[in-house]
C-alpha cells in the first residue's frame, strides 16, 4: 500500500514538471513576427559629444532573378548599366563588297561592250591617215573634223554623259546580290544597267529603240564609200569614247566616294493590289 502510494507520489512529481518546462514565460508571451521585406530604415546614433549621425541602408530586393553582373554596375551598386557586346559588322561588310563588285560588273561590263566596238571599228576610222590610203581632200578634212565634233557634243557629252550614263550607274548601283536582287539581273548585269528588262514600260522603250537604230545605222554606214563611212566611224568613236569614260567616272565618283547624282534608275512600277 505504502508502495503504491510512493509510486503515485512520483508520477504525479513527474507530470508537474514537465507541464511547467512548456509554460511560456511572461516576456515571452507576444506573438511571433514573421520576417518581413527590408526597406530603408533610419538608425540613429547618439554620443555625447557629437550631433546624431543618420545612416541610410538601400532597398534590397527579395526578387531571385535580379543578379548585378559586378563588370557592369557602378561603384557603389546604386544603378546597373547594361552593356551590350559588340555587334558583328562581318556580314555588312561582305554585302557592300558583293553590292560594290554586281555594281562593278554592270557598269564596267558596258564599258567594256563599248571598248569592243572602238577597237573594231578604230582602223577603219586611221584608214585615211595611212600611206596606202587616198589623202583626204579639205572639203572631206573639214567634214571628218566636224563630225568628230558633233558626235563628241551629241552623243558624248548630251546622249552619254547627261543622260545614259548616269543611268547605267543608277541601275548598276540597285544591285544587291545577297539582299534580293535575282540572280539573273546580276548576271546579266551590263544588260539590265542599260534598262533592257525589269525598267519602266517608257525606259524599256528607249533602251530598244536607241540598240535597234545603232544596229541600223551600222548596217547602213557599212555601205558608204571610202572615205564616208571612215569619217562617220571616226565620229562614232569619239562618242563612244566619250561615253566609257564618262561612265567609269560617274561610276567611281558614286561608287567609291559616295556622290549620289540623284538619277532615277527607271524601275518598274509596282503593281497595286485590290
Amino acid at each position: 500500500m505504502y508502495l503504491t502510494q510512493g509510486l503515485s507520489l512520483i508520477t504525479l512529481c513527474a507530470i508537474t514538471s514537465m507541464t511547467s518546462s512548456f509554460t511560456p514565460n511572461a516576456a515571452s508571451t507576444s506573438t511571433l513576427n514573421m520576417p518581413t521585406k527590408r526597406s530603408t530604415t533610419s538608425y540613429t546614433t547618439t554620443t555625447t559629444a557629437n550631433p546624431p549621425i543618420v545612416v541610410s541602408s538601400p532597398d534590397i530586393t527579395t526578387n531571385r532573378h535580379v543578379c548585378l553582373d559586378p563588370f557592369t554596375t557602378k561603384r557603389g551598386g546604386d544603378q546597373a548599366v547594361a552593356v551590350a557586346a559588340p555587334r558583328s559588322n562581318g556580314t555588312a561588310i561582305l554585302n557592300n563588297i558583293a553590292n560594290l563588285v554586281a555594281s562593278f560588273w554592270a557598269a564596267g561590263g558596258f564599258v567594256a561592250i563599248l571598248a569592243k566596238s572602238i577597237k573594231r571599228i578604230l582602223p577603219l576610222a586611221l584608214e585615211p591617215f595611212s600611206a596606202a590610203a587616198p589623202a583626204l581632200s579639205t572639203f572631206q578634212m573639214l567634214s571628218y573634223i566636224t563630225m568628230c565634233l558633233g558626235f563628241a557634243y551629241a552623243e558624248g557629252y548630251k546622249g552619254f554623259q547627261l543622260k545614259f550614263s548616269p543611268l547605267v550607274v543608277a541601275r548598276a548601283q540597285t544591285l544587291k546580290p545577297f539582299q534580293g536582287t535575282p540572280i539573273h539581273h546580276v548576271l546579266f548585269g551590263p544588260f539590265y544597267a542599260m534598262g533592257l528588262f525589269h525598267a519602266s514600260k517608257k525606259r524599256r522603250i528607249v533602251s530598244w529603240s536607241i540598240t535597234t537604230g545603232v544596229a541600223l545605222i551600222v548596217a547602213l554606214v557599212k555601205r558608204f564609200p571610202y572615205p564616208w563611212r571612215n569619217i562617220v566611224d571616226a565620229g562614232v568613236i569619239v562618242g563612244l569614247s566619250w561615253g566609257a569614260i564618262s561612265i567609269l567616272g560617274i561610276w567611281m565618283s558614286t561608287a567609291l566616294f559616295g556622290n549620289d547624282r540623284g538619277t532615277d534608275p527607271c524601275m518598274p512600277e509596282k503593281l497595286s493590289v485590290r
